[in-house]
Parts: structure tokens; C-alpha cells; sequence
């Protein structure tokens, strides 16, 4: 490996073609197999040799670092980038144990839920249990609170008789499945081009304003959470939120979409959950019902005619 980056570093200090607008690099031209190399080549040895040295600043700090997130912190610094937090979204990609979230932890499906699981199971063949991996962990966060725990996914893994990587597999990969602590009222903005023009981003700061909280976090009385989701199909309804309601478990979970919202009509929604009083879903607009225009239908008020050239009885 040393040695095909040592040649590497060859093929990369290879300089560019000179244009208006892209400089050679100032050094010296390389003999043999190095001129065969094409700009696009000599770009990725240089990606590459750039990959190589960063690995070799990690490792470098692995080894000084008294503990593995003290680590990621040196790598970090080694690469010139010291983050201020961690992302919501690097939290999606790995675990790490804390006294609530550990393999070594007991859990199991309440007895009303083994029912629903074996329920699941039967839609599949005997054989392919792991195609019920999606609707198992959907009723894991349901009784759990809105999120999962890798304990949860270790107990589906068995049920599937599949090995635990393969439930991670599907728990990092859906943005639907929280790995992390949400409010018992999780509310969801639609952050898609549709919703953004007609205003969701001061949906969004408002929900925030309002409750005190950054994105993904939890309020202080555990109740609510604000977090993103992208095109929820609502497109002539925007802007818009889902509600994701786990405050009375996996047998009272609901799930549902309030539309064309306005600043002012979602600061209500959230304080009548507050109060345990469930708001009127769908559209909010006063003159609308479902998606349907303001002030009621300009057509389509009878039943359509039937095509008058074809024969349906025929057919």
C-alpha cells in the first residue's frame, strides 16, 4: 500500500495542461508511465493521496487519543475541521452506548405487541422473516417512545432470525426510525421546494422561537420535538407538518399531517397537544375542505358523463 501511494504522489504531482483559468502545478515532469495518466486521473491520485494523509493524521491521533471520541476530536482537528456540536445526521450513522441505549440492556415487545408481531410475520413466507424487519421496527419505536434502541433491534434481529447488523442495516438507513430521544409530540416540517416557497422555513423558526429548542432537540418537559422530513405528498396543501404522537404508546400512536399552516395556526396546534386536546387535522385553511379549493368547487358538481365513444359493457 506504501508503495502504490508513493507512486501515486508521482502521478499527482503530474501538472495540468495549462488553460486561462487552471495553472500547472510548479513542479517537475515525471518520466515514464506518469505523462499516460489524463487530468482527470492526475485529479482523483490527488483525492486519493489527500485521503491517504488524512487517514494517516487519524490513525496518528488514534494513538495519542486517551479515549475513542477524544480521538475523533484529535482526527477532527488533524483535518483543520473542529466542529462547535455534533450533527443530528452523523448521530443516524453510528452508536454509541450511554446509560439508556446499550446492547446489554433487557428488551422485549409488551405482550400486546407479540401478538401484533406474530400478526406481521404471517404476511410473509416462514422463510423470509427478515421482510418483516420494517413493520417490526416501526412497533419498537412506537412502544419505546418514538425512538429505537439498539437493544429493541438486537430482540428484532432474533425474532427474524437474522443477525443484528442486518435490523442496523435498515434502522440507519430509514430516516423514518429515530435512534435518539424525540418528544412524546414529534413534530415533523416538510422542508421540500413546494413547502419552502410557500413559507415553511417560518413554520419551521417559529416552531423553534416557540418552544425554545434547536432542531432534533427535546423540550425540557419531554413533550415535543421539532425535526424535518422531505416531500410528505401534500404538495397543494403547503406548507405543512406531520405529527407523530407517542404520548399514549403503540396502542394510541397516530400519525397525522396538518396543512396549509400559517405562523400563528401552528403556535395553536402545539398548545392544544400541550393541553392533551387533539387539533382538527388536514388543511387549517378555514374555506377549504380536504384539497379542495377555497370557497368550494368551481366543476365537477354532477357525475361525468360516460366517454360517448366506447361501449364499457363491451369491454
Amino acid at each position: 500500500m506504501g508503495r502504490f501511494f508513493s507512486n501515486l504522489a508521482g502521478f499527482a504531482r503530474r501538472p495540468h495542461a495549462e488553460t486561462p483559468h487552471h495553472h500547472p502545478l510548479p513542479s517537475p515532469p515525471l518520466p515514464g508511465d506518469a505523462t499516460m495518466l489524463t487530468p482527470a486521473g492526475r485529479l482523483a491520485a490527488r483525492r486519493l493521496l489527500g485521503l491517504a494523509s488524512s487517514s494517516a493524521s487519524e490513525a496518528a491521533a488514534q494513538r495519542l487519543a486517551p479515549s475513542p471520541i477524544a480521538a475523533s476530536s484529535y482526527a477532527a482537528a488533524a483535518r483543520g475541521f473542529v466542529p462547535s456540536s455534533r450533527p443530528f445526521s452523523t448521530a443516524l450513522n453510528y452508536h454509541i452506548d450511554s446509560p439508556e441505549n446499550k446492547p446489554d440492556m433487557k428488551w422485549e415487545f409488551t405482550e400486546a405487541n407479540l401478538k401484533k408481531v406474530k400478526e406481521i410475520l404471517s404476511h410473509y413466507p416462514s422463510n423470509y422473516k427478515q421482510s418483516g424487519i420494517i413493520p417490526l421496527l416501526d412497533l419498537a419505536q412506537q412502544q419505546h417512545g418514538g425512538w429505537v434502541p439498539v437493544a429493541a433491534m438486537d430482540a428484532i434481529a432474533k425474532i427474524v432470525e437474522v443477525a443484528p447488523i442486518r435490523v442496523y442495516e435498515v434502522a440507519t438507513f430509514y430516516t423514518m426510525f429515530n435512534r435518539t430521544k424525540v418528544g412524546k409530540y414529534h413534530l415533523l416540517v416538510c422542508g421540500t421546494t413546494p413547502c419552502m416557497i410557500r413559507g415553511s422555513r417560518e413554520i419551521e423558526e417559529t416552531l423553534l422561537e416557540h418552544l425554545g429548542v434547536k432542531k432534533n432537540e427535546v423540550t425540557s418537559d419531554g413533550l415535543f420535538s421539532v425535526g424535518e422530513m422531505e416531500c410528505m405528498g401534500c404538495c397543494v396543501n403547503a406548507p405543512m407538518i406531520a405529527v407523530a404522537d407517542y404520548s399514549k404508546g403503540s396502542e394510541g400512536y397516530t400519525y397525522n399531517y396538518y396543512e396549509d399552516l400559517t405562523p400563528k395556526r401552528v403556535v395553536e396546534i402545539v398548545e392544544m397537544l400541550r393541553r392533551g386536546e387533539t387539533p382538527p387535522r388536514g388543511t387549517q385553511h378555514p374555506e377549504r375542505k380536504n384539497s379542495g379549493p377555497a370557497g368550494g368547487n368551481t366543476t365537477l358538481h354532477g357525475e361525468p358523463k360516460p366517454p360517448p365513444c366506447r361501449d364499457l359493457d363491451a369491454c
